[in-house]
This record gives C-alpha cells, structure tokens and sequence, in this order.
C-alpha cells in the first residue's frame, strides 16, 4: 500500500460540531413586598377610579402591558401581590406614596421600597459600596458598623426595633425574652444589655416586668378553682410568649416614655 494510500485509509473524517441547547437555569422570583390591600382599594375608590381605570394607568404610563383589571382586584382581595415595580407604578396611578400601600416593613428592602428610594440612595446614604449593601439586601441581613447603622436609620427613618429587626437580631433576642420571663430574669440582663444599645437600668425594669406579668398568667394555670379560666390562662401565656419581642419592645416604650 502505498503512502497516499495509507493516508486516505487513515485519515479521520472531519468532526460534526453538535450543538446542545442547554436549558436556561431558571431566574429566581424576586420576593414582593408586604402589600396593604384594603390601602390600594380605599385609594381607588377616593379617586372614584374603576380597577379597568387602574390598569389602564399602569400599561399606558408605567409600561406594564400584563396589567389587568383582574390583576388589580385580585392584588385588593389579597389573592396575589404585585411586585416592587408593580407597586411603584400602582402609587403613581393611585397619587400616593409606594409606602402608603406596603404593610408594616420588617426587611431591609421592604423598608427602602417604602421610602420609595433606589439602592444606590441608601447605599450612598450609608457610606457602602453598592454590591455590598445589595448583598445584605439579598441576605434580608444588615451588617453593617454603628455609625452607618445610624446612617441607615437616618435615612429609612428607622427605630430601634426596626434597626434591630433588620439586622437579624430579633430571633436571638425573642430566645433571650423567653428564658427571663420563664426562668431567673436577673440572669438575662447581660446578655440582653450587650445585644441592644440600651442602658442596663431599663432593661433590668423590663425584664422584671415581664416576668412578673408572665409568672401571674402562668399561676392562673395551676389554679383548680375554675378549668376555663386556667386554659385561657394558658393559652393567653402562650401567645405572650409567641409575641415576646412585641411585648418587650411596647414595655421599653411605655417605660421610657
């Protein structure tokens, strides 16, 4: 066999480029913020606007051709929730601010969404580089030191409770409330002290309050003169117990104010 001839034996044919189509990874939905139903539909109604008027205004001025008046009475009967651009675009149609038809925002999106303000706002607020503080938006985690935590409670108007809540503390301190107000509160005010700004004084009036007030319900339990009152009783312990952050922050106030 010749060389030419080994060569046209030997030679491989050329390669067949196969294309695959990958499934595109689907994008993660963005999550809606607390949306206040009866606000939307009260606001409406004052405009004596239809919910047809209202989508009309979301498509023509706001560039949401999804928008129907469908969509719109089932956001007002609490059935589905519009998304953060879609509540922007509902403000302007309804001439109110987007915090007027958000609920009680406990993120720290949520709150930004409220002041109606874009990231970079805040982030700029704050002294933090965008991505930094779109990240602790994406964790619903805010990290960051005391002067911007006072930064940030500046400019999303924020209270003590709100800022505690938005830097994922409230789970923490709901642990610390529970074990004072069912065992020796005296050894909780430490702890408590040193995950809040406050003075110890406060805190020590507070945690003996609740305990007090937790320790009356829970006797009526024990009490054999009437089953009905002991089980409200229990019951009533129980949901204190559920709300205890509530509970602790509504006492600081009354205490402090």
């Amino acid at each position: 066999m010749s060389v030419a001839e080994q060569t046209v034996v030997t030679a491989a044919p050329p390669p067949y480029v196969v294309r695959v189509q990958r499934p595109q990874a689907q994008q993660p939905t963005p999550p809606t913020p607390p949306f206040n139903a009866q606000a939307a539909r009260r606001l409406r109604t004052a405009l004596a606007m239809g919910p047809e008027h209202v989508a009309y205004g979301m498509r023509a001025s706001f560039g949401l051709p999804h928008v129907t008046p469908d969509l719109v009475i089932a956001w007002e009967r609490g059935i589905a929730a519009p998304s953060t651009p879609e509540v922007t675009a509902l403000a302007g149609v309804l001439w109110c601010s987007p915090g007027e038809l958000i609920g009680a925002p406990r993120t720290l999106r949520e709150h930004r969404v409220a002041r109606g303000l874009a990231p970079e706002d805040v982030a700029r607020a704050v002294g933090l580089e965008l991505l930094a503080y779109i990240r602790m938006e994406e964790a619903a985690q805010w990290r960051g030191t005391d002067r911007q935590s006072a930064a940030l409670a500046d400019v999303l108007e924020l209270s003590l409770p709100d800022v505690i809540t938005v830097s994922g503390r409230d789970g923490r301190l709901g642990e610390l409330l529970r074990s004072a107000v069912t065992t020796r509160w005296q050894a909780y005010v430490r702890p408590v002290c040193k995950l809040l700004p406050l003075d110890r004084r406060p805190v020590e009036d507070v945690l003996q309050e609740m305990h007090t007030d937790y320790q009356g319900q829970m006797v009526a339990t024990l009490s054999w003169g009437t089953a009905v009152a002991a089980a409200d009783a229990g019951e009533g312990g129980r949901d204190y117990l559920d709300r205890i952050v509530e509970h602790f922050w509504s006492t600081v106030e009354r205490n402090t104010g």
